[in-house]
């Protein structure tokens, strides 16, 4: 019960100190998502160096879950290239999956970092698309960014 409450407090101080939070320029894609089920909103912007993702900003509202999720895959996903982001999400959508497993937690704390305290959220299948939304929302963005970054002659704009 311990761990539980210290997985709170992550989420939590995510929610009330997000990571990343604002939109900022330059950005190659921009996409907006919403969760129908709840209202949960979030436009999130990739930037791009090359392959790598230089910069994810965002504004949204919504429940603390869903906020607190946007901020900690920002940590998770900066400095990595887009392949390695994607897989980050991946394990992700895995604890998503978990239904609360502590060994599935335990497996992917050093992958998730503080993105690890959402295994709890994996118990309520009605919370976990509030999670995942600002994933999909990357995902979309970072394909975006990638097509329009290999379609744009070297040194020029599209």
């Amino acid at each position: 019960m311990q761990l539980e409450s210290m997985y709170q407090e992550i989420i939590l101080d995510h929610y009330r100190n997000p990571h990343g939070r604002g939109l900022r320029e330059p950005f190659e894609a921009e996409v907006h998502h919403v969760n129908p089920t709840c209202g949960d909103e979030v436009t999130l912007r990739v930037h791009l160096e090359g392959e790598t993702i230089a910069d994810v900003s965002y504004e949204g509202m919504g429940c603390s879950i869903s906020q607190a999720s946007v901020s900690a895959m920002y940590d998770l996903v900066i400095g990595k290239t887009v392949p390695q982001a994607l897989e980050t999400g991946d394990h992700f959508v895995t604890l998503m999956q978990s239904k609360g497993d502590a060994a599935v937690a335990e497996k992917l704390e050093d992958e998730l970092e503080d993105a690890v305290a959402f295994a709890g959220v994996s118990k309520y299948p009605a919370r976990i698309k509030c999670a995942l939304m600002s994933w999909m929302a990357l995902k979309d963005a970072s394909a975006r960014a990638l097509s329009i970054t290999e379609t744009t002659p070297a040194g020029g704009k599209a």
